[in-house]
């Protein structure tokens, strides 16, 4: 069963979908392969094996890889650049589709009905990522799978994976201290409530028409501060205004939650407001981290942008069908993907050898591009031996 695992793995490790097949005809040529070398595998099994193989396998299997690597790259420093708010950790949430069929269809498939009458059937998770203002490197945790629950009569949304998720894996991944942040969605009490109850704090956007009560007491009660910066000259000039206020209600009731609303406005050089960035969070405001504090809740985007723009459009193929199958091997191939996109984003946070050969290489499309080439007629006894090769030019001594 490892050898299913490590194959799958490889493809995503690599970024290479005929990877399996150039070690296979290594194999042939000379008795052994990187699959091997690198991987560990004892055979190189076909892709309806792997895919077969897969279907049944848990999608919470691979939970404790995620948390292992993540403790390694903290053990040896790499989260210390990471860490902002007096040293806790920023988890942004969101949802992304990752297969969508008119045909295929398995019974953890979620369902989209046209007027037309067609059927549009899909997959979609909740990600959880590692981020950092100012910072590309983005380092995913375990997903949760948005699908039909058994004996519930409704689909899965997003809203309730997010429960989930706080609920399996909060408590494990509270010595981030960790901050969560997220779009309006999850803004409303039961969320705040289930982050609060496993450790951790939270910085969700806040907006008018869905919080009415939140702003009637914002719009009738006076700031507990306020001040604004301007930036730049000219045509560039900005101006940011800052206003927040203590301790309102996140929603109409006695049993409601208190919360801290902040928010910024951009003007430009003619005053006009042009942008409006408004949020909630458990933690204390003050004069002196209310500009942090916006540029955390604006780091929720970095899932978009530096994860799942990522993962779909630089090499990972999200959204390529793999393997559909009848069960779960859909959402395995997603994991596998995802611990390789971790290992990765771990690299080039705590390997200097990683970080010589991703400079040496220029752009990271031809890094992978030579990770591909070697591994196709090259032998490597090692990823040390292979990296460095990328840097160096220098290869291994070849079998005869």
């Amino acid at each position: 069963m490892e050898d299913f695992g490590l194959a799958a793995f490889s493809v995503f490790q690599m970024q290479c979908p005929s990877f399996l097949h150039h070690q296979q005809l290594m194999a042939d040529r000379l008795g052994r392969s990187n699959a091997q070398t690198l991987f560990g595998m004892r055979e190189i099994p076909c892709d309806n094996q792997i895919r077969s193989m897969l279907d049944d396998a848990p999608t919470d299997h691979f939970d404790q890889v995620f948390s292992f690597i993540l403790k390694d790259v903290d053990k040896n420093g790499g989260l210390d650049a990471m860490r902002c708010l007096d040293g806790r950790v920023l988890i942004p949430l969101d949802g992304s589709q990752h297969f969508r069929s008119k045909k295929l269809q398995c019974p953890h498939c979620s369902t989209r009905k046209h007027s037309d009458g067609k059927v549009d059937y899909f997959h979609t998770f909740l990600g959880a990522f590692v981020v950092a203002p100012g910072r590309r490197t983005a380092l995913p945790l375990p997903p949760e799978f948005i699908r039909p629950q058994d004996g519930a009569e409704k689909q899965d949304c997003e809203r309730n994976a997010v429960h989930r998720w706080l609920e399996r894996h909060g408590p494990s991944y509270a010595w981030l201290n960790p901050v969560y942040l997220g779009d309006d969605l999850h803004s409303k009490q039961p969320t705040c409530e289930d982050v609060l109850n496993v450790g951790g704090s939270f910085i969700f956007v806040c907006k008018p028409t869905d919080h009415k009560t939140l702003y009637e007491y914002v719009n009738g009660g006076e700031a507990s501060g306020h001040f604004s910066v301007t930036k730049g000259s000219g045509k560039n000039r900005r101006t940011y205004e800052y206003r927040w206020m203590d301790s309102v209600p996140l929603r109409d009731g006695k049993d409601a939650l208190l919360v801290n609303w902040f928010e910024m406005k951009i003007r430009n050089a003619n005053g006009k407001v042009t942008n409006t960035h408004s949020f909630v969070t458990n933690l204390a405001i003050h004069r002196s981290n209310i500009e942090e504090l916006v540029d955390c809740g604006r780091t929720r985007w970095k899932i978009e942008n530096e994860s799942f723009n990522v993962l779909k459009k630089n090499g990972y193929n999200l959204e390529h069908n793999f393997g559909h199958g009848k069960n779960n091997l859909s959402s395995i191939l997603v994991v596998l993907n995802l611990i390789a996109f971790l290992i990765h984003g771990a690299c080039e946070l705590i390997e200097p050898v990683w970080q010589e050969a991703r400079q040496k290489a220029g752009a990271r499309t031809r890094f992978f591009e030579k990770l591909r080439s070697y591994t196709t007629i090259l032998l490597f006894p090692s990823w040390y031996s292979l990296i460095r090769a990328i840097t160096t030019g220098r290869h291994p001594p070849q079998p005869p």
